[in-house]
C-alpha cells in the first residue's frame, strides 16, 4: 500500500520542479545513446507536466553521491536512472545511502520479490531452485537499498527499484513531494516504471490542458534584434515565456527564427496576439504559424 502522502491539494500553486539523472560510462562514452530524457519528457508532457532539467554523471561514485546530495536537497522529483545493478560499475545504491548518511539493508519486501525472480527462472528452465547457491545470495544485493527507503515495482522481472526522501526536515517542509526515485538503466524497465511513478503520486499536478505553445516563423531578423520586444513581453504577461529557435538551415524555411509564447492557455491566447502586433510594429517577415 502506497505510505507517500499525497500532494496537498493547495499544492496545485506549488508544482514541482521534475529532475533527471542518467548514471553511466556507456552514456559519456558513446557505446550507448540516451533515450531515457526523451521518454521522460514524453511522459510528463503527456500530463500536462515538464522536465527542468537532466544531468549525466558516469560511474564514479564521489561525483555520483554529490549529484543525489544535490538531488535529495533540491526539493523537486527527481528521476535516477541506472547503475542500480549488483555489479562492479553499479554504485547508485551505495552512493544514495551516503548520500542520505544511512546505512545500506537488505529490503524485506525487495527480498521476496528478487527470490521469486530465481525461482520462476529456475521454473523455466526447468531446473530445481535452490535459493542458497552463491550466485543467487548475490543477486540479493540488487535489493539493498538505504534505510527507509520505499521499492518501486518493475513490471518487466520484478526485481524492484526504490525510492528515498531527505532527511532534513526544512526541504520537507517546504516541499512534502520532494524525493528521488532510483530505476533501471534498461528502458525496458524504467519508462513502465516511471510512468507508473507518476500515476501513483503526482495526479495532483496533472493538467493535460493547462499548457501551450503558440509561435510564428520569422525571416530576416537577429534574435538580438527582437530581446527588447520578448523581454517586454513577458513583463505584460508574468504567466507565459516567450521562446526563440534560431535556424541556419532549415529544409524548408531557410535561416529563421521560431519566436513564440507558452504557458496556460488563456495566457497564450492574450499574449500571442500582442507579440504579432510586437512584430508588425518591427517591420519582420513573417511566415508561418504553428500550435502546440
Amino acid at each position: 500500500m502506497n505510505t507517500i502522502q499525497s500532494p496537498l491539494k493547495h499544492s496545485e500553486v506549488q508544482k514541482p520542479k521534475f529532475g533527471l539523472i542518467i548514471v553511466g560510462d556507456e552514456i559519456l562514452s558513446g557505446k550507448r545513446a540516451d533515450k531515457h530524457m526523451p521518454k521522460a519528457i514524453e511522459l510528463l508532457s503527456q500530463r500536462g507536466l515538464s522536465l527542468s532539467y537532466a544531468e549525466y554523471v558516469g560511474d564514479d561514485p564521489k561525483r555520483i553521491q554529490s549529484v543525489l546530495q544535490r538531488a535529495f536537497l533540491s526539493g523537486d522529483i527527481v528521476f535516477s536512472c541506472g547503475g542500480i545493478g549488483a555489479t562492479p560499475d553499479d554504485h547508485t545504491r551505495q552512493c544514495a545511502a551516503k548520500a542520505l548518511g544511512v546505512e545500506l539493508a537488505l529490503h524485506p519486501q525487495a527480498e521476496e520479490l528478487i527470490r521469486q525472480r530465481i525461482k520462476d527462472q529456475a521454473l523455466e528452465a526447468g531446473k530445481p531452485y535452490e535459493p542458497d547457491l552463491p550466485e543467487h545470495i548475490h543477486r540479493l544485493n540488487m535489493g539493498q537499498f538505504p534505510l527507509g527507503a520505499e521499492i518501486i515495482p518493475n513490471p518487466y522481472n520484478k526485481i524492484p527499484g526504490f525510492q528515498c526522501s531527505t532527511r532534513d526536515p526544512q526541504v520537507l517542509a517546504q516541499h512534502p513531494w520532494a524525493r528521488v526515485y532510483f530505476l533501471p538503466g534498461f528502458p525496458v524497465m524504467a519508462w513502465p516504471m516511471m510512468e507508473w511513478v507518476l500515476d501513483e503520486y503526482c495526479q495532483a499536478w496533472f493538467e493535460k490542458s493547462s499548457f501551450t505553445e503558440h509561435s510564428v516563423i520569422v525571416y530576416g531578423s537577429m534574435e538580438a534584434s527582437l530581446t527588447p520586444m520578448m523581454l517586454k513581453l513577458e513583463e505584460q504577461f508574468s504567466l507565459i515565456k516567450v521562446f526563440s529557435l534560431p535556424s541556419v538551415d532549415h529544409p524548408v524555411h531557410g535561416r529563421h527564427i521560431e519566436l513564440g509564447v507558452k504557458g496556460p492557455p488563456d495566457a497564450v491566447a492574450q499574449a500571442y496576439p500582442a507579440l504579432l502586433a510586437y512584430l508588425h510594429e518591427f517591420g519582420a517577415s513573417l511566415g508561418p504559424e504553428l500550435v502546440r
